[in-house]
C-alpha cells in the first residue's frame, strides 16, 4: 500500500511537471539481462562475493529495451519528457526511439561512431571493435570529408565530452523534476548532474532497488525494481507502454559483366552491411540462395561473410529469379524469411521516391498491426554504371516486443494492474560492459 501512494505521488509529479528530466543508469536494462555493477546480482557484487559471472546466451548487440525504455519513449511524444541523461553505454535508449537531439550519452554508446571532423555520428548495427575514443575501421561517409571515425565509449581517464555535458548540465539547471531511474549515483562527476535543479527549487526522484548516497538529498525515494514501478506510473497517467520493433538494413548488390567473348554474363551476388564492405551483417546467420525452376542453376548456402555467390549465364539467358532464405542469427524473434530478387540483366533506372525513414515508419506500423517478423520494405534502390550493378537496401523486422497488461505478476499489479510481459527473457553478452571489471572497481570513485 505505502509503495502504491509512492508511486501515485511520481505519476502526479510527472503529470504536473514544466521540465521534466530522466537521470538513467544500468539498472533499467538489467531485465533485459544486461548486469549492472552494484545491484544483488551485478557484476562487483558477484566477484565481491566469489561468485561466478552470470554466462552470456546472446550477443550485446541483440539486446532489447526494457519496458522502463518503452515507457521514457511515450513519455516523450506525450511530450511530458524535456530531455534526458544516460550512463548506460548500450544504445538502447536511441534504439527505443528517443530523438538523438533529447539525449546526452555521457559515458558513449558501443554502437555509435563519431566523426572527430564534422561531429557526423553513425549509429551501428554492430558493437562497435574498440573504446576509448580511439580511431575504427572506417571513415566518414559525408561529403567531402572521409575523415577516420572513432568510438565513442570513455575509458577510466577519458572526460566526460562537452558535446553531452553542455546540454544535461542546461537540462538538469531548468528541471523542475529530475527522475533518477536504476542508478547508484555514485560515479563522479555525473552523479552530481541531478543536484543541478535543486537551486532553481526543482526536485529530484530516485527510483533505485537499493539506497543511494543522494537519498537525503531526493524528495521522493522508491526502493523497487524500475521496470515495476513506471508500469504502474504508466497505469496511473492512463498511458501504454508501446511496443518495440526492431528494423535492420542490409543491401543487395548485383554485379554484371560480360566475358571476353561476349557469350557470358558474369554476376556476383552480395548480401551486405549498408554500414560498408568490410562491415558484419550480425543478424543474418546464413543465406540460401536458390534459383527459378527453369534455370539449370546449383543452389549455395552462404555461411562466411561477406556473403557473396558468383555464377555465371549464357547472355542469351531469359530473365529469372534469385530466390534468398535469409536465415537469421540468434536473438531475432524469427528463423527466416524469403526474399525474390529479379534478374533481367539490364540495370533498373527506378528509384525510390519516398523518404527512407517514412519507409521505416510504414514497415513499423504494419508490425505492430500484423505482429510478424520477417517483414520487409525496399528503402533505397540505386544503379552504378562501373561496374553495371544495381544495390537494393532492404529494411526487415528482426524483433517485436510487446509489453502487455496482465495481473499475473502480483506485485505488478499492486502498481496499477500492469504486467511486464516480453516475448522472450534472455542473458546478454554484455561485451565491452564487461571489460576491465576489475579496474572498474579499483577506480568507481574516480569515474569521469
Amino acid at each position: 500500500m505505502m509503495k502504491n501512494l509512492m508511486v501515485e505521488r511520481l505519476a502526479g509529479m510527472i503529470q504536473k511537471s514544466k521540465h521534466l528530466v530522466v537521470f538513467t543508469g544500468a539498472g533499467i536494462s538489467t531485465s533485459i539481462g544486461i548486469p549492472d555493477f552494484r545491484g544483488p546480482k551485478g557484476i562487483w557484487t558477484l566477484q565481491r562475493q566469489g561468485k561466478a559471472l552470470p554466462e552470456a546466451s546472446l550477443p550485446f548487440h541483440r539486446a532489447t529495451p526494457s519496458p522502463t525504455h518503452m515507457a521514457l519513449v511515450e513519455l516523450e511524444k506525450a511530450g511530458l519528457l524535456k530531455f534526458l541523461i544516460s550512463q548506460n553505454v548500450d544504445g538502447l535508449h536511441i534504439r527505443s526511439g528517443i530523438p538523438r537531439e533529447k539525449l546526452a550519452e555521457l559515458h558513449g554508446n558501443s554502437f555509435m561512431e563519431l566523426c572527430p571532423s564534422c561531429g557526423a555520428e553513425y549509429m551501428r548495427d554492430f558493437e562497435i571493435e574498440t573504446i576509448g575514443l580511439k580511431e575504427t575501421a572506417r571513415r566518414c561517409s559525408k561529403a567531402g570529408c572521409c575523415a577516420k571515425l572513432r568510438d565513442t565509449v570513455l575509458d577510466w581517464e577519458d572526460a566526460l565530452p562537452r558535446k553531452e555535458m553542455d546540454p544535461a548540465e542546461k537540462h538538469c539547471k531548468m528541471a523542475d523534476v529530475v527522475l533518477c531511474l536504476g542508478t547508484s549515483l555514485q560515479i563522479t562527476p555525473a552523479c552530481n548532474l541531478p543536484l543541478k535543479c535543486l537551486r532553481g527549487g526543482g526536485k529530484i526522484v530516485i527510483v533505485n532497488l537499493q539506497k543511494t548516497p543522494k537519498d537525503k538529498k531526493a524528495s521522493l525515494v522508491i526502493h523497487g525494481l524500475v521496470d515495476k514501478v513506471i508500469a504502474g506510473v504508466m497505469n496511473m497517467l492512463n498511458m501504454c507502454i508501446p511496443p518495440f520493433v526492431r528494423i535492420d538494413l542490409f543491401q543487395i548488390i548485383l554485379t554484371q559483366a560480360l566475358s571476353l567473348d561476349k557469350k557470358y554474363v558474369n554476376w556476383t551476388l552480395r548480401i551486405a552491411s549498408v554500414h560498408g564492405k568490410q562491415a558484419p551483417l550480425p543478424f543474418v546467420r546464413s543465406v540460401e540462395v536458390s534459383f527459378s525452376e527453369s534455370l539449370n542453376m546449383k543452389a549455395a548456402v552462404l555461411h562466411n561473410q561477406p556473403l557473396h555467390l558468383k555464377r555465371r549465364t549464357v547472355r542469351s539467358t531469359k530473365p529469372f529469379d534469385i530466390i534468398l532464405k535469409m536465415n537469421f542469427s540468434p536473438g531475432c524473434k524469427c528463423l527466416y524469411t524469403k526474399l525474390k530478387i529479379p534478374v533481367d540483366f539490364e540495370v533498373s533506372t527506378d528509384v525510390v521516391k519516398e523518404e527512407r525513414d517514412s519507409i521505416i515508419q510504414k514497415l513499423k506500423d504494419r508490425a505492430i498491426k500484423d505482429p510478424c517478423c520477417g517483414q520487409t520494405a525496399v528503402v533505397e534502390r540505386r544503379a552504378i554504371l562501373v561496374p553495371k550493378s544495381e544495390v537494393i537496401v532492404h529494411a526487415i523486422v528482426t524483433n517485436i516486443i510487446e509489453y502487455g497488461s496482465s495481473s499475473g505478476d502480483s506485485e505488478a499489479s499492486s502498481l496499477g494492474n500492469v504486467s511486464l510481459k516480453r516475448k522472450h527473457e534472455v542473458k546478454l553478452d554484455s561485451g565491452i560492459s564487461w571489460k576491465r571489471t576489475k579496474a572498474r572497481k579499483q577506480n568507481s570513485r574516480h569515474r569521469r
